[in-house]
């Protein structure tokens, strides 16, 4: 690793433990670089501000679930993969939703919630032939669907016994993935 890839986690690790003790808008840059050991000028040459830092944050977070999770056996593990970050940094997530900049989680979150989606899906729908269409639909389902119960368990304040209620959904949908394309074979697209 570089001595700059080395810096910006450095930098990143300490932006991580301060969201996980203090919201966003409390964070500076003085609070970072002092945390790390670094100059401001340091700082401002890896990142503009800490808007770009948490935009960096995010794109990482979602291309590190891609490295650790090129395939998926089933919903439960795309949700486990996408909520990763989440459960391991709650008090942080919860800062960053609860900030203004919440879109930039929100947009990585799908994105993560895209890619576990198509890892998981990907050799389903290879194996079985699905029409272009279809397979777009089924996988904007899935992506859907993580996402969807993963900003819920986040607005209710990531409670663990959501988590329990997850997996309780996992056990009822099994199998749907293959039945999406069942029927997909049997209500071949026409247009």
């Amino acid at each position: 690793m570089s001595n700059a890839a080395l810096t910006e986690r450095v930098i990143q690790k300490a932006f991580i433990d301060l969201l996980n003790e203090r919201p966003l808008n409390k964070i500076t840059v003085k609070d970072i670089t002092d945390l790390c050991g670094i100059n401001r000028n340091t700082f401002y040459y890896h990142y503009q501000s800490v808007t770009a830092l948490l935009e960096e944050l995010c794109v990482r977070e979602a291309q590190q679930v891609l490295e650790d999770y090129p395939r998926l056996n089933s919903i439960d593990e795309c949700l486990g993969a996408a909520m990763k970050f989440a459960l391991e940094n709650k008090r942080a997530v919860m800062n960053i939703y609860r900030s203004e900049n919440r879109e930039i989680y929100i947009s990585s979150l799908w994105r993560i919630c895209e890619n576990v989606s198509e890892a998981y899906l990907n050799p389903l729908l290879d194996a079985a032939s699905v029409s272009p269409g279809d397979r777009e639909l089924i996988i904007r389902y899935y992506k859907c669907l993580c996402f969807g119960l993963i900003l819920d368990w986040i607005s209710h304040g990531m409670k663990e016994e959501y988590i329990g209620d997850l997996q309780r959904l996992c056990v009822l949908k099994a199998g749907a993935a293959e039945d999406f394309i069942r029927r997909s074979r049997e209500n071949p697209q026409t247009n």
